[in-house]
């Protein structure tokens, strides 16, 4: 009957809905890439503008410089995946993996005394807003493979 009958949008089989799912994934790819190419060129700089990054111990340059290259790459990886859809799935959960992890590290260091709850607190906007958009984009990744909204 009608009633069980799912509803589709009279767009499904547009494509609009995916525009802005790349248009998400290539936003973020941008902001994670210019994040990492401030830590390359700048390390202190970037260092004393985070207001959290003090906190968790002394400058490193080095280590502000590496982290910073796995922003470039994670942000690249989104913007590949948005261009190329027979790359999307993989290069997306690539990126998303390093940030998910990289927000493990934030709460041990929490759970084991280094960082102060208020410390992680502050620091969760920041750090796990790229792994919730990018557990969002894979999920469309893998339900739209094609980039396709299809109607059902």
């Amino acid at each position: 009957s009608d009633l069980h009958r799912r509803r589709v949008p009279s767009d499904a089989g547009s494509g609009e809905p995916m525009k802005l799912v790349l248009a998400l994934a290539l936003v973020l790819g941008l902001a994670l890439s210019i994040n990492g190419l401030l830590m390359l060129r700048d390390p202190l700089w970037w260092y004393g503008a985070v207001p959290t990054v003090p906190l968790s111990g002394p400058f490193n340059q080095h280590f502000v410089r590496d982290i910073g290259l796995m922003y470039v790459l994670t942000g690249v990886g989104f913007v590949v995946g948005a261009l190329r859809p027979e790359l999307r799935t993989p290069v997306w959960v690539a990126a998303t993996a390093f940030h998910a992890l990289h927000g493990c590290l934030h709460v041990w260091e929490t759970l084991v005394g280094i960082c102060a709850p208020s410390t992680l607190a502050r620091d969760v906007p920041a750090v796990m807003t790229p792994v919730v958009v990018g557990i969002g984009l894979i999920a469309c990744a893998i339900r739209f493979p094609s980039g396709q909204l299809r109607s059902a």
